[in-house]
This record gives structure tokens, sequence and C-alpha cells, in this order.
């Protein structure tokens, strides 16, 4: 369980980096014909607080395994 959390975090946070300094979320959402949702998520205050989340789920999940050994 603790090895899917972090690779969870560290997922997200990759991703969420990639879509917040790159246009990769266009494209996505362009590929998926979802292009209505560009106006919702592509600003920093949608993106900001995922990256947020999901670097503490990072965090949590690197303690909680530290905290085991």
């Amino acid at each position: 369980m603790k090895s899917k959390l972090l690779a969870l975090g560290i997922g997200g946070t990759v991703f969420a980096i990639l879509c917040c300094f790159t246009p990769l979320l266009p494209v996505v959402l362009t590929a998926l014909g979802l292009t209505g949702l560009l106006g919702v998520l592509y600003n920093d205050a949608v993106l900001l607080p995922v990256l947020a989340g999901f670097l503490i789920l990072t965090g949590y999940a690197l303690w909680r395994q530290k905290k085991q050994k």
C-alpha cells in the first residue's frame, strides 16, 4: 500500500508540474475531445492547489515509509 501511495503522489506531482509549466493539458484535453474544460481547468487557481495536494501526498507517503522502517 505504501509504495502505491508514493507512486500516486509522485505521478500526480509530475503530471501537475507538466500541466502547470508546459502546454500538456490543452493537448491532452483536445485529444480527448474535452476542450470545453480548458477554461475551467487550465488556470492557476485549479492547477496549483492540485500540485500542492500531490506534494503533500508524496511527503506523507515518504514520512510513513520512513516511520515504518
